[in-house]
């Protein structure tokens, strides 16, 4: 997959933050839901990536990062999360082209189906991510 040069650290935040709004949806992040997450980010978002962080480390795994710290910290709630990610996706529309689009709908289907299946809460959390990308 080909990334826009634009796809930075920022970029990969905002999709930790989008990813854990719905893993929060019901309230609580389940060890598969996060499992998941880690699973698709080496096999699929490392792919995207070759910006790397002050670290050295490439900057995809700053969705791993993200998405650790809010559920460590509980800080920001799962409506929270989706409306920063949101924000930047109305900034930065040029950035999202429709292959990953189709990867950040794929994640986000595989986080909610990670346990017992997909909830009210993150089938409305989906819902929501799929009017935000089909309003462009």
């Amino acid at each position: 997959m080909s990334t826009s040069k634009n796809m930075g650290i920022e970029f990969y935040q905002h999709l930790g933050k989008l990813f854990y709004a719905i893993a929060a949806a019901d309230k609580v992040v389940r060890k598969s839901e996060y499992d998941s997450l880690r699973k698709i980010v080496k096999s699929e978002w490392i792919k995207t990536g070759t910006t790397e962080d002050d670290f050295g480390v490439n900057a995809t795994y700053q969705i791993e990062i993200v998405f650790d710290w809010l559920d460590y910290e509980e800080e920001l709630n799962a409506d929270e999360c989706f409306e920063q990610f949101e924000m930047y996706y109305k900034e930065n529309t040029s950035v999202f082209t429709d292959s990953l689009k189709d990867l950040i709908w794929d994640t986000a289907n595989t986080i909610a189906g990670a346990f017992s299946g997909k909830n009210k809460s993150e089938l409305m959390m989906l819902g929501r991510l799929k009017l935000v990308f089909e309003k462009q």
